[in-house]
């Protein structure tokens, strides 16, 4: 029987960043396919496909090509427990790829060869940063025309500003594309696109002559293959480890997801370097994992899974000691006890009771409404958690219904999607009228589709001309009745009763917050 040490060490929760159309979804399913949690990889296809990738489960996720959800897939590989978090990579489901990256420990960055580093990227690189989250790069369509490799290594180290390591090293590009030389073992795989699935798409040829290069690839590849292996050996040292566990180095393999190319290389150097579960930081201290006692945090709400059963499920990160099914554990926020009899692990939308889980697991918790985005689970200990953003909307609508007979539908619909974090709602101080607030607009189509789907309710919006949530607080009572009480259209209460400016423009906003030095505008928190 394994100790909590043992079971520390076995496992590794990491979340897959791109920006859109880069492959990661793709890849995610590569990585499931050697883990052997499926037998078939779904492409993302045309949307009257009749096979769907196993982390796009919701309906719109199928019929639009596109991850809006964060996805949490759990398997093995070579006696590895592997937490998988496939995040949405539009920037308008951004929200919900910040929340999850504060539930990892490492992260993998899928970048398309033929675009390079692109906005999304960027930002998401960032995100890792504050957190100082490690990053193994995969350049993926090597198979495509698109850009050099020491091209994409610049764009990487001068627009990510993150120093690079190659493990393995292009042989040619797009049509040319002849397979990748590995730096570690000093083996050659060679591509071959027509083999599919689990079979390796690569034969590996470890230590090759030159001569026997020659005849794989020709005298004119072979020449520049071992340019190449000069240069980059020059330029780039060794990884030092520490480097990348400190998120100023990543290691970098070459592939192409889609032929299941260069797959198997990325796992297992993954395995090979990437950390597992780490200490977490709370208000009053840090929780170590090895720690006898549980600790962990709900870092996403999603109502539906099931549309048959309308189950809301709470994803909860473990981070210290053993959780256990059926036993009782301390609500901090609410200062209640609760208990989950059936607590489960996830392969997308497939769902398993588990008895026990461990650090660095990611389980799901069937809730009637207790639990809330950043809620912290314990034995008893008084904790919170930190670090989960919680952002400020920049686009605002108000939302009609269509059918006031269903007003009830309607408005439990707009509570529970507004629980899982894709939006926010709002309550207008003049008149009452229901505003919802989200990153970006395409969030308005997730909302109004799920409501006809899942809680039969139709709705339109229409569009506001506000561009900023702010929190208003103060330590007078009387100034911020004064202020509320002076802003009438421009003041609305956040589900929590708390009030909210919403600002026109950026110059009005800037003028309130100067005239009116006794308020705390606040643009966002951390749970």
């Amino acid at each position: 029987m394994k100790t909590l040490e043992e079971h520390i060490e076995s496992r590794r929760t990491f979340g897959i960043i791109s920006h859109p159309d880069a492959g990661k979804t793709t890849l995610t399913e590569k990585l499931l396919l050697f883990g052997g949690a499926i037998h078939i990889a779904g492409a993302i296809k045309a949307k009257k496909a009749s096979r769907h990738t196993t982390s796009d489960f919701m309906e719109i996720e199928k019929q639009r090509g596109i991850s809006v959800a964060t996805s949490v897939m759990g398997f093995n590989y070579k006696d590895i427990k592997i937490n998988l978090l496939d995040t949405p990579g539009h920037k308008d489901f951004s929200e919900d790829t910040y929340r999850t990256l504060t539930a990892v420990d490492s992260s993998i960055m899928v970048i398309d060869s033929t675009k390079g580093v692109e906005t999304q990227t960027y930002k998401l690189m960032e995100v890792c940063r504050m957190r100082n989250t490690p990053i193994i790069t995969f350049i993926n369509k090597c198979d495509r025309e698109g850009k050099s490799p020491i091209e994409l290594l610049d764009e990487i180290e001068e627009k990510l500003q993150l120093q690079v390591c190659p493990f393995s090293w292009p042989i040619g590009t797009g049509s040319q594309f002849k397979g990748v030389y590995n730096f570690q073992e000093k083996s050659i795989l060679l591509f071959n696109p027509h083999k599919t699935e689990k079979d390796s798409s690569a034969s590996l040829i470890k230590n090759p002559s030159k001569e026997k290069l020659i005849s794989l690839l020709g005298e004119s590849d072979t020449e520049q293959l071992l340019e190449d292996i000069e240069l980059i050996t020059e330029m780039y040292p060794p990884l030092n480890k520490e480097d990348y566990l400190n998120a100023t180095t990543t290691p970098l393999f070459f592939g192409s997801a889609l032929n299941n190319f260069g797959v198997k290389e990325l796992l297992e150097g993954f395995l090979a370097l990437s950390p597992t579960p780490k200490e977490r930081e709370t208000k009053s201290r840090n929780i170590k994992p090895s720690e006898k006692t549980f600790s962990g945090f709900i870092f996403k709400i999603h109502a539906n899974m099931d549309p048959k059963h309308r189950d809301r499920i709470a994803f909860l990160r473990i981070c210290s000691g053993t959780f256990e099914r059926g036993k009782k554990y301390h609500h901090v926020r609410l200062n209640k006890g609760l208990k989950f009899s059936n607590p489960t692990a996830f392969m997308a939308q497939e769902k398993s009771i588990v008895d026990t889980a461990y650090p660095g697991d990611i389980i799901g918790l069937h809730d009637t409404g207790n639990l809330r985005i950043g809620d912290t689970l314990t034995e008893g200990e008084c904790i919170s958690f930190i670090g989960i953003p919680h952002f400020s909307p920049e686009i605002f609508n108000f939302i009609i219904n269509l059918d006031p007979l269903k007003s009830k539908q309607l408005n439990k619909g707009l509570e529970h999607l507004c629980e899982e974090g894709v939006a926010q709602l709002f309550t207008r101080s003049s008149d009452s009228k229901k505003i919802i607030g989200v990153v970006g607009s395409l969030q308005f189509e997730v909302i109004e589709y799920r409501l006809k789907n899942e809680y039969n309710a139709s709705c339109r919006f229409e569009n506001l001309n506000f561009s900023k949530a702010v929190w208003v607080q103060s330590k007078s009572p009387t100034d911020l009745d004064t202020f509320i009480k002076k802003n009438p259209n421009n003041i609305a209460y956040d589900q929590k009763e708390n009030p909210v400016y919403l600002a026109e423009t950026q110059w009005g906003l800037d003028r309130e917050i100067k005239e009116n030095p006794d308020i705390n505008f606040k643009f966002s928190n951390h749970i």
